[in-house]
C-alpha cells in the first residue's frame, strides 16, 4: 500500500485512552499496550498472540480501495519510515488469517469492520472478521458501517466493564447493556440516534466467556 498515504490517515487520539481502559477492566498490564510507534504490522506480526485471551485493535477500518493499493479490508496501524512487503502500515484480511491467536475475544473498533473482502458480490463479514475466525479467535466486536471514534470509546469500555463486572452474563448482553448506556447518556443525547451504537455486533460465541 502507499504507506505516504497511509501516514495521512486523520489521528484518533481518544483510542489510546480505549484501550487503556480496556486494559484495566481486564486486569491487563500496562506492557501489554501498542500505542503510537509502537503499534506497528511488523510488531503484531512477531508477537506471540496465542497466549492472549482478549486482542483489541482501535483504530481506522479500511475497505477495499481505500487507499492506493488496497485490495482488500485492512486495519491501519503506524506505518515505517518506508513500506516493505512485511510492513506497509496496513494488516490486511489476509494478513490476519496467518496469525496464530487463540483469542476468546477480538474487539476490532474501527469503521467496517464487518467489511466484505472486496471481491463483487461478497457478503458481509467476509473481509477482516472472516479472517479473525480462520486465524483463531472465537468471538468478535466488528462494526457494520463506518462509527464515530467518541462513541465507539464509550461502548467498547462500557461492554468490557460490564463482561469483567457480571461475568455470567455473556458478551452479546454485555454489548446489549452498553448499548443502552449509550443511547441513555444525558451528557451526549445525540448518541441515542442508531448511527452511533447499532453499527456494532458480537459475531461468533455471543455467550458466557471464559476470560477471566
Amino acid at each position: 500500500a502507499d504507506v505516504d498515504a497511509v501516514r495521512k490517515l486523520p489521528a484518533l487520539p481518544e483510542t489510546a485512552d480505549e484501550l487503556r481502559l480496556i486494559a484495566k477492566s481486564l486486569g491487563a498490564d500496562a506492557s501489554s499496550l501498542l500505542l503510537r510507534d509502537k503499534a506497528t504490522e511488523r510488531r503484531v506480526k512477531n508477537t506471540d498472540l496465542s497466549r492472549l485471551q482478549v486482542i483489541a485493535f482501535a483504530t481506522h477500518g479500511m475497505v477495499a480501495g481505500d487507499v492506493k493499493g488496497l485490495a482488500e479490508p485492512a486495519l491501519a496501524l503506524t506505518p515505517p519510515e518506508k513500506g516493505t512487503e512485511e510492513d506497509d502500515g496496513l494488516l490486511t484480511a489476509s494478513e490476519v488469517a496467518r496469525l496464530k491467536l487463540n483469542a476468546d475475544l477480538v474487539v476490532l473498533s474501527a469503521c467496517n469492520t464487518a467489511a466484505p473482502d472486496g471481491t463483487p458480490g461478497a457478503e458481509a463479514l467476509s473481509g477482516l472478521a472472516k479472517a479473525f475466525f480462520y486465524a483463531g479467535s472465537r468471538a468478535l466486536l466488528v462494526s457494520h458501517w463506518p462509527v464515530s471514534s467518541d462513541a465507539s470509546v464509550k461502548l467498547t469500555t462500557r461492554m468490557l466493564k460490564e463482561t469483567a463486572r457480571h461475568p455470567a452474563i455473556g458478551r452479546a448482553e454485555a454489548l446489549r447493556r452498553s448499548m443502552l448506556a449509550l443511547m441513555e447518556d444525558t451528557e451526549k443525547p445525540g448518541y441515542a440516534h442508531p448511527m452511533f451504537w447499532a453499527p456494532f455486533v458480537v459475531v461468533g460465541e455471543g455467550g458466557t466467556p471464559t476470560f477471566n
